[in-house]
């Protein structure tokens, strides 16, 4: 059966200026995590514990402006495993940090996540893998592989963490795109960042019942002290970001592709180098750049390639 592609040239533009965007909040969000820990004191469980607190209390306004009878849905259990595989990753990510893997193999490693995209969205979701959007996933992963200078420190079990991390969030966003075929970015964002709490607390609650069973450094118990002065306002900063480049996020789904919008979402890397260069003083090594230039080259090949042909017929 012929069918129109999902992702038409008036589309296109707009799904990577949306992914563009949301790339460089959780750039933003990735400085800020970066901060508090090491400048502040904030414990990486309660940090992540609050920050969807505050996106959740900051998306009220958007809740009564849309109106509640809005975020009814018939997919309530794809929202809750949505979110619960979300918050999971973010536990196994800040496991990875505290159990010693390099911060080069979690930023490459973690770049795996649009290979595990593809892979889901072609399986589950049914769109087309075509030669360009897998060649510009394939260039997008080696630049990021590039900007971390891997094969300076040797692999270990412990780099199946970010690895780990990769799948549960590419999960989400192949939930997130699976739920965009009916509902709205607003329903999305708002279920997204109301469900994470509970689920942030179910997982450390699980966490700490079950500690004898899982290796140590995992239960962390229950470290949710607030900062003070400009900690707490940089944590109500990373609150924020999360709620914008959620909204957004789920706005780039609604309207195009996920395999088409994964090099967009490369963007991350380089922007987090800048961005750690601004702010933190951390001067990139000189593999950084040509890893930028590979990344940008393949975001602006795919949406290149995409507009080409507006009206494409796939056949399924």
């Amino acid at each position: 059966m012929n069918q129109i592609s999902s992702t038409p040239s008036n589309n296109a533009t707009l799904g990577a200026a949306l992914m563009v965007i949301a790339s460089l909040a959780f750039a933003g969000t990735n400085v800020l995590q970066s901060i508090l820990p090491w400048q502040y004191g904030v414990s990486s469980t309660g940090m992540a514990f609050w920050q969807y607190v505050i996106a959740s209390v900051l998306a009220l306004p958007l809740i009564l402006r849309i109106g509640v009878h809005n975020l009814r849905t018939k997919k309530p259990l794809a929202h809750e495993v949505r979110a619960f595989v979300s918050a999971l990753g973010v536990h196994v990510f800040v496991y990875g940090f505290a159990s010693g893997v390099p911060i080069w193999q979690m930023v490459t490693l973690l770049a795996t996540g649009p290979l595990f995209i593809i892979l889901g969205s072609t399986l589950f979701l049914h769109e087309r893998a075509t030669p360009q959007r897998l060649s510009a996933a394939l260039v997008g992963f080696v630049g990021a592989i590039i900007i971390s200078g891997v094969g300076s420190e040797s692999l270990s079990w412990a780099t199946l963490i970010p690895i780990t991390a990769a799948a549960l969030w590419a999960t989400t966003d192949v939930l997130t795109k699976y739920l965009a075929r009916q509902e709205s970015p607003e329903t999305m964002t708002i279920s997204l960042l109301v469900l994470m709490t509970p689920n942030h607390l179910l997982i450390l609650l699980a966490v700490n019942a079950f500690a004898w069973l899982l290796p140590s450094g995992i239960a962390t118990g229950f470290p949710f002290a607030l900062p003070s002065g400009n900690g707490l306002l940089l944590l109500l900063l990373l609150g924020a970001l999360t709620a914008f480049a959620q909204y957004l996020l789920s706005f780039a789904y609604k309207v195009a592709d996920a395999t088409y919008l994964q090099p967009f979402g490369d963007l991350k890397v380089p922007l987090s180098g800048l961005l750690g260069w601004i702010f933190l003083s951390q001067v990139p090594g000189i593999l950084f750049w040509p890893g930028a230039v590979l990344i940008l080259g393949a975001s602006s090949y795919i949406l290149w390639s995409e507009s080409q042909k507006p009206e494409r017929l796939s056949f399924a």
